[in-house]
């Protein structure tokens, strides 16, 4: 039984989809003016897996996520650019895409731009100044926040505190220093789009209402997004979109936690902001995605080189399992019984798994459970009593993990020849040498030479480098 935390009730509730084994889905999606950072990694990979997990579990899933085309931020841009407004947001959307398909991220059911909906914008706000809740001004158009009463139900703030608190030099136009645009009257030299109110654009929180509310119906079953879209963007989007239809917008409202950056929270500001592509100049990308995973979706995370270095270590100790598996089955040195105990974890693996997603999307507890399995795998390739039979049963079950968590994709091998690639680039020696230094030694244990043995192998292991001597030779790997 699959339990998703609403925030509406902050509370984990069982998901019953309203129409059964179908899901529609929509989440926030980025405003395309810039590279993405690693905050917008989080929310899509956070999500992907969301889409992923239902999918596995049967539903038929219509996933939408946006991409705002139009506003000020990317209007701001142009004009410093020398360019127009849509040639930074084709510019971004293409970034954006690109990022996306590094992460691993599986392609939505629709991605829709909000300039392709003006007109379901238009109708909508329409639709609101008809039933009383919004009202023009100047060319602009508000909605009345007073005339939704359960505004502020999601964020569970007081509209009177905030009015308290609101600035003295607020647009006098406006009823209620709250009120927010759903289309605003075009500045000279903006872009526009022609209403009946004059020329302008959207507002932002009506483009999300407007392109969801179109694509999946007046009332949908999940809307996720970053914590820091529950106020304002979130808010607005139920008070407008549940006072045009005059029914409950979304059922269950997902938000993923903030990234922190060495315990502090990122900020241009504070010179700690670290775009996607920063990263992944020195990170695998599947490095990065299983870092995002390793905790659950709604805590917060803190993102550091060490917390990568540390993912990084991890995900390799698994792919050198798996590199390790394959050895033993090309070899056909495996036993012909299994030892219980992996024959128990091969076995309940899914089971435990999907206990864990079922649990809010729980990755953390998921990739937990694989540990366990990779140190029950160690220990029968260790003892030579896992047959190939099991080991052909492991790899099925780690190939149904891959696709939900949309990692562990990579020849083992060839994983880990890119993470021993990026990690010979840090070293004061190179590679030849390396190899080099690995041949004279094992000369020298041949000649049972065994000082010279030992001093090569604290030379190296001074230089970061660990060598191990197997039945098949010496291998060497970087501490």
């Amino acid at each position: 039984m699959l339990r998703i935390f609403n925030t509406m009730t902050s509370a984990k509730e069982e998901f019953k989809p309203i129409t059964p084994g179908k899901v529609g889905m929509y989440v926030c999606g980025v405003t395309v003016y810039d590279n993405c950072h690693i905050g917008h990694a989080r929310a899509n990979v956070a999500f992907d897996v969301v889409y992923r997990y239902l999918r596995h579990s049967g539903y038929d899933v219509t996933y939408v996520r946006n991409y705002t085309d139009i506003d000020d931020k990317i209007i701001n841009r142009a004009n410093r650019d020398g360019v127009e407004f849509n040639v930074i947001s084709e510019r971004y959307i293409k970034a954006f895409d690109e990022d996306m398909a590094r992460l691993n991220l599986a392609l939505p059911t629709h991605q829709p731009k909000a300039t392709e909906y003006v007109d379901e914008i238009i109708a909508l706000v329409a639709r609101l100044i008809a039933a009383g809740a919004a009202y023009p001004a100047d060319g602009d158009v508000y909605f009345s926040v007073e005339k939704y009463e359960e505004y502020l139900k999601l964020s569970k703030r007081n509209l009177e505190d905030m009015q308290a608190g609101a600035r003295v030099d607020v647009d006098e136009r406006k009823q209620h220093p709250m009120d927010f645009a759903l289309w605003k009257g075009a500045k000279p030299g903006e872009p526009f789009w022609t209403s009946p109110w004059g020329n302008g654009r959207p507002g932002w929180h009506i483009e999300c209402s407007a392109m969801s509310m179109k694509l999946l119906g007046e009332t949908f079953d999940i809307h996720g997004g970053g914590k820091d879209l529950v106020f304002p963007h979130h808010e607005n989007e139920i008070a407008q979109s549940e006072a045009a239809s005059g029914k409950p917008f979304v059922h269950y409202w997902m938000h993923n936690g903030f990234v922190n950056i060495n315990s502090e929270k990122m900020s241009k500001s504070l010179g700690n902001f670290f775009t996607i592509r920063d990263i992944l100049d020195t990170y695998d990308s599947e490095v990065l995605r299983f870092f995002l995973l390793s905790a659950h979706y709604r805590s917060p995370i803190d993102f550091s080189d060490q917390n990568l270095s540390d993912a990084e270590a991890g995900l390799e100790r698994i792919y050198s399992s798996l590199a390790a598996m394959d050895e033993l089955l090309a070899s056909a040195g495996t036993a012909s019984n299994s030892a219980d105990e992996l024959v128990e974890k091969v076995e309940s693996l899914h089971g435990r798994f999907c206990e864990a997603m079922d649990d809010d999307f729980n990755t953390a507890l998921a990739i937990a459970h694989l540990f366990d399995l990779v140190r029950a795998l160690n220990k029968a390739i260790a003892e030579k009593s896992a047959s190939a039979e099991l080991l052909g049963r492991l790899k099925a079950e780690i190939a149904r993990l891959a696709e939900v968590l949309g990692v562990f994709n990579s020849v083992p091998a060839e994983f880990l020849a890119r993470i021993k690639s990026r990690k010979s680039s840090e070293l004061s020696i190179s590679t030849d040498e390396i190899e080099a230094l690995v041949e004279q030694r094992s000369a020298a244990r041949k000649a049972r030479d065994f000082k010279l043995s030992d001093a090569i192998r604290d030379q190296l292991l001074a230089k970061g480098i660990e060598l191990l001597d197997t039945a098949t030779g010496t291998e060497w790997k970087i501490k």
